[in-house]
C-alpha cells in the first residue's frame, strides 16, 4: 500500500509540476503577444505621425507656391494697368515728357 500512496503522491507532484509549466507557458505567450501588440501600436503611431508631418509639409509648400503665384500675378496685372494708363496718356497727348532738361 505504501507503494500505491507513493505512486499517487508522485503522480500528483508530477501533474502539479506540469500544470505550473503550462501556466508559466501561457503567461509567457500572453506577455509575448502583449509586447508584440504594444510594438505594433507604437509602429502605427510612428507611421501616422510621419504621414501627418509629410502632409503638413506638403500643405505648407503648396501654400507658399500659391502665395508666390498670386504675388507674381498681381505684379503682372499692376504692370498691365500701368501700361494701359501710359498708352491712353500718350494717345490723348497727356504723357509726361521724361526728356525735360
Amino acid at each position: 500500500m505504501a507503494s500505491a500512496k507513493q505512486n499517487y503522491k508522485s503522480g500528483q507532484a508530477h501533474g502539479q509540476g506540469q500544470t505550473e509549466e503550462w501556466v508559466q507557458s501561457t503567461k509567457d505567450t500572453a506577455n509575448t503577444a502583449k509586447d508584440r501588440t504594444a510594438s505594433a501600436a507604437q509602429s502605427a503611431k510612428d507611421r501616422t505621425a510621419s504621414v501627418a508631418q509629410s502632409a503638413q509639409e506638403s500643405a505648407q509648400h503648396g501654400k507658399d507656391q500659391s502665395a508666390g503665384f498670386l504675388q507674381q500675378t498681381g505684379e503682372q496685372v499692376k504692370n498691365m494697368a500701368q501700361n494701359a494708363v501710359d498708352s491712353v496718356k500718350n494717345t490723348i497727348g497727356m504723357a509726361e515728357n521724361n526728356a525735360k532738361k
